[in-house]
């Protein structure tokens, strides 16, 4: 019977809702500022000896407008509106299902530590199922990039096509590549919830409120996805390197850099190579326009978030469950 009960919480209409809501809202917040995460992606993935000293934002932005065009700025959105889409419902669906079961719907037994480990299993859940078009979507947005292999160029047309050739050429092991810092990752979703619940709860409390401002919801969303993110980003640069690389290209590695071409081996042996090749600024190469991506996606997708998920029950004339 308990069990029973349990499932029961599992397949509830809150967690749909609290699923469709950061689904939608992933989608609004990476639409409105995916030039930063083309940014991001370009100086996480290029090499510094042959580019020099990292690039500001601003260079790149302009960099890229002027000799690709400014439709290059929002290369590979539609794929990654895809992929975050069906990210963002699995993380919310499962952190939500697991906060009913493990909590019983009393808000008392809440608490950071608790968040923390829920952000965690959730994080989990959402690696194993979608790690494969978070690889296909690296590739994605570096097609007709100077550099890029010809292999990406010729067969990463969609995210479909993408799947499909990865299977087909590298297998399982192909479309999971980058999985270990994936998983240990999953620590940067578990301390920006943590963080995001703490923040909110004691917004609340101190407020003596249940109503969050839209300019509330923004502010706590953007500490907390910074806390996290300066806390795990080198682990961030290891993740976006190893996904970016294809068989082609770990094949045609020289010995110099073969230990760091190898997929989910030496992620530690990976991050020691950077540090000694590019000091401990390479560790951090991109952080600036990860930070600026990150921070304000976050913010405006929680924004969003918090907004569609109470206009919905407003609307239904129901009382969302936090």
């Amino acid at each position: 019977m308990v069990a029973a009960s349990k499932l029961s919480q599992v397949f509830t209409y809150d967690s749909w809702v609290h699923a469709m809501s950061g689904a939608a809202g992933g989608c609004i917040a990476m639409s409105t500022f995916y030039p930063l995460d083309t940014v991001r992606s370009r100086l996480q993935l290029e090499d510094p000896e042959k580019n020099g000293e990292a690039r500001s934002t601003m260079q790149v932005i302009k960099e890229i407008v002027l000799g690709e065009g400014f439709q290059s700025l929002y290369r590979g959105l539609g794929p990654v509106l895809q992929s975050l889409c069906i990210s963002n419902f699995v993380y919310f669906y499962a952190f939500h299902c697991l906060k009913a079961i493990s909590s019983g719907g009393d808000k008392k037994q809440q608490n950071a530590l608790k968040d923390l480990m829920l952000g965690a299993v959730a994080g989990f859940i959402n690696v194993f199922t979608t790690t494969p078009f978070w690889v296909v979507n690296t590739r994605l947005r570096m097609r007709d990039v100077a550099g890029t292999s010809e292999e990406v160029n010729k067969y990463y047309k969609s995210l479909i096509s993408g799947l499909r050739y990865v299977a087909k050429t590298e297998g399982v092991k192909g479309l999971w590549s980058g999985t270990i810092p994936s998983l240990i990752l999953v620590s940067n979703p578990s301390l920006q919830f943590m963080m995001y619940e703490l923040l909110k709860r004691n917004y609340i409390k101190y407020k003596g409120t249940t109503e969050v401002s839209s300019l509330g919801y923004f502010a706590i969303g953007a500490i907390a996805k910074a806390f996290a993110t300066v806390l795990t980003y080198p682990l961030q640069l290891v993740q976006t390197k190893q996904r970016h690389r294809s068989r082609e290209q770990n094949s045609a590695s020289t010995s110099k850099h073969a230990a760091a071409a190898q997929q989910d081996v030496g992620v530690i042996k990976m991050m020691m190579d950077i540090w000694q090749q590019q000091g401990f600024k390479g560790l951090f190469r991109g952080m600036e326009a990860k930070i600026l991506q990150t921070v304000l996606t976050a913010a405006l997708m929680f924004m969003a978030y918090e907004k569609i998920n109470n206009t919905v029950y407003l609307l239904l004339k129901k009382t969302p469950k936090k």
